[in-house]
């Protein structure tokens, strides 16, 4: 039954200000009712391939090879069988899962040579309250710091790499982490990568003070106006092309279907990333 869970306090990361830009209501049926959905064979994909990259950095540097990283895929995809059963629940197909784990292991060592560096720090949970009283968090994929000092920021990608005019969301969770990162640790990132794994590209960034500083100010603005509809319970739909990929629709009065009862805005206390 949905709502019967105890409320805990909401914050924002890159998923969750991306639904509520693209749907209130979506952001409402997913983070206050946490309404089930069921997982898909490409979000499964990409926590396979980021556990065996995560992995192979615990190795000494000389073992960091493609063929090792292959020969990890199958014991990564039975621990996380085993400790999440249902992510074989969209597999039809385990060795063309396989197969496409390393291919896009293959993109990875076209792209990159982990042989060379260390990383500083790998599915970094952050977790703070901004200057202005956004609560935010989220994990960070990887952190390499430089023999210099300098930071740089990079998330793996398992999709495809959008067209510049669609690149958007992907800009915003760069600067997300980048200014997450600084509040944190008082240190601005020098560059920010996007490692598109199957198309073998990366989006860089390289982000000012100046920009940080406006982000944050957009993000205010954009949480002031989650917690007004929290507050009220009005969080309305957002008909969109993004519909026809939404398993909400029988909840949503675009299609016909009506929310459940407004569980209310949560509580205050929980430390759990989106």
């Amino acid at each position: 039954m949905w709502g019967t869970m105890t409320p805990r306090p909401l914050a924002l990361s890159p998923s969750r200000a991306s639904d509520y830009q693209s749907c209130p209501l979506k952001y409402r049926l997913r983070t206050i009712d946490k309404i089930p959905e069921p997982t898909t064979e490409a979000q499964v994909k990409g926590t396979l391939v980021h556990a065996v990259l995560e992995d192979m950095f615990s190795w000494p540097r000389e073992e960091r090879t493609f063929p090792a990283a292959v020969k990890r895929i199958k014991p990564a995809w039975a621990a996380l069988c085993e400790k999440d059963p249902s992510s074989a629940e969209p597999i039809d197909d385990e060795m063309a899962l396989f197969r496409d784990a390393r291919d896009l292991l293959r993109g990875y060592f076209h792209m990159e040579n982990p042989l060379g560096f260390d990383a500083h720090e790998q599915e970094m949970y952050v977790n703070t309250v901004l200057p202005n009283g956004v609560p935010v968090r989220g994990f960070i994929d990887r952190v390499d710091i430089a023999p210099t000092g300098e930071v740089r920021v990079v998330d793996y990608k398992t999709g495809k790499k959008p067209l510049p005019r669609y690149s958007q969301d992907a800009q915003f969770q760069m600067r997300f982490y980048a200014l997450v990162y600084w509040r944190l640790f008082a240190t601005i990132p020098t560059q920010l990568r996007l490692m598109y794994l199957k198309v073998m590209d990366s989006m860089f960034l390289s982000p000012s003070r100046e920009e940080l500083e406006y982000f944050e100010r957009d993000l205010g603005e954009l949480w002031a106006k989650i917690e007004a509809d929290g507050k009220e319970g009005h969080f309305r739909p957002k008909k969109s092309k993004l519909c026809g990929w939404c398993a909400f629709q029988d909840l949503c009065p675009e299609f016909g279907g009506t929310p459940p009862e407004y569980p209310g805005w949560p509580g205050s206390a929980a430390d759990t990333a989106d």
